[in-house]
């Protein structure tokens, strides 16, 4: 396993290369504090598994680095490292193309497993993501009669198309859910159509967010 760590601290690259060290004990880490470092880099190594990338580098803005990975190496999966943690960045970052967004001031742990959930193949949204229920006004409650436009029911979603949102929501990709719930891969991308129908978005970062805007609880990461 190959992963590339673009910081310009010293040690922050080295503290994630004894985290990469952790996860795969044969892992290959290569180093780029700046933009253009990287992109020779990722030019010279055709088998890199992974990029973590973090946003203040010194020769040029890391969103522009992590558009420019997206058109040139759309393939490449990356991650946002990064102290920039404000729902703006991360939501920026994802837009651009990052498969995940892990704030520097998290736990070991949660950096962990977070990237163990983008190994994997899904991907990671970090809290600060997600919108404060307490931050948002509620609209008065409806009748008793009519069930909340929230319901699953009103959603119709059915009982497999739950099944497979909660996998999305805990960072599987659709290889991982044909697995865990042994279907094939058509059948989970049909599913994963119709969430995206349901719940009025284009993508997997959307759905996350729409359901738990939801009130639905956000299942916890696990390594299967």
């Amino acid at each position: 396993m190959k992963i590339l760590v673009v910081d310009d601290h010293v040690l922050i690259r080295e503290a994630l290369r004894s985290v990469f060290m952790e996860l795969h004990s044969d892992a290959t880490v290569l180093e780029a504090s700046d933009c253009d470092l990287t992109l020779r880099l990722v030019e010279q190594t055709a088998d890199l598994d992974l990029a973590v990338v973090d946003l203040n580098l010194p020769d040029r803005d890391g969103f522009s680095l992590l558009a420019e990975l997206r058109q040139r190496h759309p393939l490449l999966p990356v991650v946002v490292l990064s102290a920039l943690n404000d729902q703006a960045s991360i939501m920026k970052a994802l837009d651009l193309g990052a498969l995940g967004f892990i704030p520097k001031n998290g736990r070991r742990e949660i950096m962990l497993n977070a990237l163990q959930i983008v190994l994997a193949g899904g991907m990671y949204i970090p809290p600060e993501a997600l919108p404060r229920r307490d931050a948002v006004p509620l609209p008065p409650a409806p009748p008793a009669t009519h069930p909340p436009a929230t319901f699953p029911n009103d959603l119709h979603l059915s009982e497999r198309q739950l099944e497979v949102l909660t996998l999305m929501m805990r960072g599987k990709s659709n290889k991982a859910i044909c697995r865990a719930l042994d279907l094939a891969e058509p059948t989970v991308k049909y599913h994963v159509t119709g969430i995206f129908k349901a719940l009025k978005v284009t993508n997997r970062t959307e759905a996350v967010m729409a359901a738990m805007e939801l009130g639905w609880e956000r299942p916890l990461a696990d390594n299967s």
